[in-house]
């Protein structure tokens, strides 16, 4: 007689468990490598210049802020359109309007986190994780919906500190989608102008640009300059999106005066798809 079939063991629990346990992570990891990989293929797919980008630029109020002040900033931007427009034109005829600006708010909310104190991996860490809850908070009570936008800069205004001096400054993600500028901003229309000329450069670095002034601010030589070949070299016409100023001698540079005095040079072109 022969003796029995055995029954099949069962593995244990604990090793069923950790199977469940790797099938579920590795779902995970997944879903994350497939999400990175949409989410950079549509980064990329800006600099192909073949559509309009539509970016949003929500302002809050860290302060009181005159209305007169926000109506004249909102009158500027369709002229910022058409200057951006214009310079892509120069390296790219006929090409469609490059981006579409939607003024949203404003809300009243705090100023951006303050910058990372180092590049440290800790240091950045906690700065994106407070970027991060920043502008969630900001998209929820302005009702944005980030799917609709290509960039979000997040303009923080207040009041100027001082009648003869204005603040503008930004930071934004090289290559990535969000960027913050904060302005002291007053009620005289005529330098609405300056807080959406740093709107536009942090616009470029989400775009890949890079920065061309030097450490202490000055304009970098010739990769600052808007016509590095003009002769004379200086004054220059524009200040170049990069950089600052505009320069007008070897040692003096002034902020534009207004969209037409800005320019995209050469090398913030090749940058961001513009020049190939």
């Amino acid at each position: 007689m022969s003796a029995p079939a055995e029954t099949p063991k069962k593995p244990p629990k604990s090793r069923r468990f950790f199977f469940i346990r790797v099938g579920v992570l590795l779902t995970v990891l997944a879903g994350v490598l497939l999400w990175a990989w949409r989410d950079v293929r549509q980064r990329r797919a800006r600099n192909e210049w073949d559509h309009t980008l539509v970016v949003a630029i929500a302002l809050v109020r860290t302060e009181r802020v005159d209305d007169v002040a926000i109506a004249a900033l909102r009158a500027q931007v369709p002229a910022l359109e058409d200057r951006l427009s214009a310079e892509l034109n120069r390296y790219r005829p006929g090409a469609p309007h490059p981006f579409r600006f939607e003024l949203v708010g404003p809300v009243d909310g705090l100023s951006p986190p303050a910058a990372p104190s180092s590049d440290g991996p800790v240091d950045l860490a906690k700065y994106t994780f407070a970027l991060s809850g920043y502008v969630k908070d900001i998209d929820a009570r302005a009702g944005i919906d980030e799917a609709r936008y290509d960039v979000r800069i997040y303009l923080a205004l207040r009041k100027p500190r001082q009648a003869l001096r204005t603040l503008a400054e930004g930071r934004s993600e090289q290559g990535g989608r969000i960027g913050v500028v904060e302005v002291e901003i007053d009620d005289q229309a005529d330098g609405a102008h300056l807080p959406l000329v740093v709107v536009a450069h942090e616009l470029m670095h989400t775009l890949g640009a890079t920065d061309k002034y030097d450490a202490s601010g000055r304009t970098a030589i010739p990769l600052g300059l808007a016509e590095p070949e003009r002769v004379p070299r200086f004054p220059q016409r524009f200040a170049e999106i990069m950089a600052r100023n505009r320069p007008v001698s070897e040692s003096e540079e002034k902020v534009p005066d207004g969209f037409a005095q800005i320019a995209v040079g050469a090398e913030t072109a090749r940058e961001i798809g513009w020049l190939r």
